[in-house]
């Protein structure tokens, strides 16, 4: 449906356009993007932001100082500048945030006492009604504090910000001191090249297919797993020379720089309004005279030509220079579906090499539950040695499974502790290339209570780690 209006007696006129095509499991018809899979090389360094579960962790500079920033010795490494999702959009607040991940409440009472005050009484009385034990007992640290992104991040002196949800689709290069909310998006790279593929027209319109949308605006949303993890990046393989992303790199700083340049000079000037003219200029349309002087004051003529430069090297990179736009998404469907099957063979080209294969190695030492029992310290393997020989029969058990056999091996106990568990199901993954199903999975194992709840949790986060995913019907590696 491309319109509708309604007639003088109540009647309602459709306009339909036809497309012909497959159609897909999402309805859609074109180019498969439900097709496309979390690729290994994109892993680990995206992330939302924290989520705070209390108003009182926020303060103004002024009340950060009567709290005793700038005066207290270490306070500076937990009262942090803070942005949300309107922060980046509209206009920054300017508030700050206080982080106290990896304190304990005494450590809190007794090294920063005021701040202690604070929040025993501006958010521990909230907490204590959460139906959350977890929130309840760790009621000075954040509900979420997204232990994955801090690592992520730590040692970059900057990192790439969006909006999850947001009218238009822009990124950004925030300070590494900077704590991002929860509804931004992080993606922990200090590289301009990054910054201008996601900045990219082809990225956009990838976001636009994989994500969702919501709000009354029917506004974009921007879903990590699916937007980010599963876009193809370019390489030397698709025409990516040195070249080609310094110019990438150098066209993406400009840009970054170009628009908090004119938001410094004219303090109201928003993102949102730039980029609305800017939507007016492609399409051709006159400018009302609110928008005329955001065209003005945002030089929005210059972002449009530095964002054409960009597009149009970034195609180049991608050797699709000469290819129509409406080809544009069944290009990068086919590219993902090359790099997953590339990286079956394992060839991964890593976005940030060295720290993705260390963090996803963790991964199997580690599960990111979006709250830690033990605020200080992620779970440690080093007890679950054991595990790993039940882990191996397990892995036998499913591999049977999967292919059918009547003398499959003896299902082994559930593991009793939360990482051994994850390493368990792990493993009978990686030993079932075939794929199994939640069945068959829950057959490689035996033991008594609700184990199996937590089974399908433990699945889906492996999901999100890049480590395992859900095709017709089959869990696989």
């Amino acid at each position: 449906m491309t319109s509708e209006q309604t007639g003088e007696h109540g009647e309602v006129n459709v306009t339909l356009a036809e497309v012909q095509g497959q159609i897909h499991a999402d309805l859609s018809v074109g180019a498969n993007v439900a097709s496309a899979v979390a690729l290994r090389a994109n892993g680990n360094v995206s992330s939302p932001g924290v989520k705070l579960h209390g108003a009182g962790f926020i303060v103004t500079p002024e009340e950060a100082a009567d709290l005793g920033l700038g005066t207290v010795l270490g306070l500076e490494r937990h009262i942090r500048d803070y942005r949300n999702g309107r922060d980046l959009t509209d206009s920054p607040r300017g508030v700050k945030v206080i982080d106290l991940f990896g304190l304990t409440a005494e450590q809190v009472r007794g090294q920063y006492p005021a701040v202690y005050q604070w929040l025993v009484e501006r958010v521990k009385p909230e907490r204590d009604q959460n139906n959350r034990a977890i929130y309840r007992e760790s009621w000075w640290i954040f509900g979420e504090p997204r232990r994955d992104l801090r690592p992520a991040i730590a040692g970059l002196p900057r990192y790439i910000a969006t909006v999850e949800t947001a009218k238009h689709r822009t990124f950004q290069f925030l300070d590494a001191s900077i704590l991002p909310d929860n509804m931004l998006i992080a993606v922990a790279s200090a590289d301009a090249y990054d910054h201008g593929v996601l900045s990219s027209g082809l990225h956009i319109i990838w976001a636009l297919a994989t994500g969702g949308r919501l709000g009354v605006g029917n506004d974009p949303r921007y879903i990590k797993s699916r937007c980010f993890e599963t876009f193809p990046f370019p390489d030397d393989d698709t025409g990516l020379t040195p070249e080609l992303r310094q110019r990438i790199a150098d066209t993406a700083e400009q840009i970054d720089a170009h628009r908090k340049r004119q938001q410094a000079a004219h303090p109201g000037l928003t993102l949102t309004g730039m980029y609305n003219v800017l939507e007016a200029l492609r399409a051709g349309r006159a400018l009302s005279d609110k928008e005329k002087t955001i065209h003005t004051q945002g030089l929005v003529a210059i972002l449009k030509e530095l964002h054409d430069e960009l597009d149009a090297a970034v195609l180049q990179a991608y050797g699709w220079a000469d290819v129509p736009a409406d080809q544009w998404l069944s290009k990068l469907v086919a590219l993902n579906a090359q790099r997953a099957a590339e990286e079956a063979q394992g060839q991964i080209r890593w976005l940030r090499s060295e720290f993705q294969q260390k963090s996803l190695t963790n991964s199997e030492q580690t599960i990111e539950s979006g709250y830690a029992e033990s605020a200080q310290k992620p779970l440690d393997l080093g007890a679950e040695a054991a595990a790993a020989t039940s882990a191996t029969s397990a892995a036998s058990a499913a591999s049977a499974a999967s292919a059918g056999s009547t003398a499959s091996a003896e299902a082994q106990a559930w593991p009793a502790e939360l990482p051994a568990q994850v390493r368990a199901v792990a493993d009978a993954l990686s030993a079932a290339p075939d794929g199994l199903t939640l069945a068959q999975i829950e057959a490689a194992f035996k033991g008594r209570g609700t184990w199996k709840k937590s089974l399908r949790r433990i699945l889906d986060t492996l999901a999100a780690l890049g480590r395992a995913r859900y095709t017709e019907g089959l869990w696989r590696a």
